[in-house]
């Protein structure tokens, strides 16, 4: 089972939600300095506006270069693809229902504040996210076994 299962009127229901453009992660990356010099040539040269503009520009290529492959592997994984979001009232439904989820998403899921390390337990079997995994400490130290 996949995505998120909410009771609707007793219909087990996927709810999706938007990211926000504002939504981002950190990442660190070590250059070698010919590679370093030349972005900042090409930043001086006003092609792009600082590193991370030329950075984010070449990620995005890449990306673009290679979305069929992304979109075949999101299909084939049967991942979810965005921001998925996991609130405690749909954590609870879950349970209620007796059923178990499998997280499969390739960018942001979240748990909500207010799940509990044991609610988590009870209803989620595996999380698997190429991306970013937002929950409180205590949530992902319950789950770390089922982390991949």
């Amino acid at each position: 089972m996949d995505g998120l299962w909410s009771l609707n009127g007793g219909n087990m229901s996927v709810h999706e939600i938007r990211p926000k453009l504002s939504e981002s992660e950190k990442i660190t990356i070590n250059l070698g300095l010919i590679d370093l010099g030349q972005i900042d040539l090409l930043i001086q040269e006003g092609f792009y506006s600082n590193r991370t503009d030329l950075i984010r520009t070449a990620i995005r290529n890449q990306l673009s270069t290679h979305a069929d492959v992304v979109m075949q592997t999101v299909a084939r994984k049967s991942l979810v693809l965005g921001l998925q979001h996991y609130a405690r009232a749909d954590l609870e439904a879950v349970q209620a229902a007796g059923q178990r989820l499998q997280i499969q998403v390739l960018g942001l899921a979240s748990i909500a504040t207010d799940v509990s390390p044991e609610l988590a337990l009870a209803t989620i079997d595996s999380v698997t996210v190429l991306g970013a995994l937002h929950a409180t400490a205590a949530v992902k130290a319950a789950l770390a076994g089922r982390i991949r």
